[in-house]
């Protein structure tokens, strides 16, 4: 009998201690599920509570579309991600731009065409600051954003860099060209 009992408790304690085994093999399993679950919610919510700046340019002569297609055509990894346009009925020209979201060398801009005419328009005051990679990037920028335009400081080394240009488009946004 005495036998009998080491025997039933040994048996009792390895299956035990098997079941042990096994619930802490599956509460590991359920709490690396919980874990990963609790940070692919943390990154999304990082991601989605990210402040995003974008440069937004409001034209008051219905060519916001022209001028886009414009900066597109003009730099590198551009391209037109979203328009929303003006209906039938709406404050603004039918078809011309209510919204629209585009990239200019993968940086965010937006852009509308304005229904109301503001006493305001573009500034030089603030402007797109572009870093040209060599002397041809910056010759063809600043002949093309001249062009129709105004040049405000003609390509030139004014002593913060190695040639620089200062141009108002024909579309009346400005663009600082820099090359180091």
């Amino acid at each position: 009998m005495k036998r009998f009992l080491t025997i039933l408790f040994s048996s009792l304690f390895i299956l035990s201690c098997t079941n042990i085994e096994n619930n802490k093999n599956e509460n590991v399993i359920k709490l690396q599920t919980e874990l990963d679950s609790i940070k692919k919610i943390i990154t999304e919510n990082q991601n989605s509570s990210k402040t995003q700046i974008a440069t937004f340019l409001t034209f008051q002569k219905e060519n916001a579309e022209q001028a886009m297609n414009f900066y597109i055509k003009l730099f590198n990894n551009s391209k037109i991600i979203n328009i929303k346009r003006w209906e039938k009925g709406a404050p603004g020209k039918e078809g011309t731009i209510m919204h629209a979201t585009f990239s200019l060398n993968d940086k965010l801009f937006m852009c509308s065409d304005s229904p109301a005419i503001h006493d305001w328009g573009f500034t030089p005051a603030v402007s797109n600051f572009v870093e040209c990679k060599d002397e041809q990037q910056l010759n063809k920028l600043f002949s093309k954003l001249s062009e129709n335009g105004k040049v405000m400081m003609p390509l030139n080394n004014y002593g913060f860099s190695t040639k620089f240009g200062f141009v108002e488009d024909q579309f009346g946004v400005s663009w600082q060209l820099n090359l180091k």
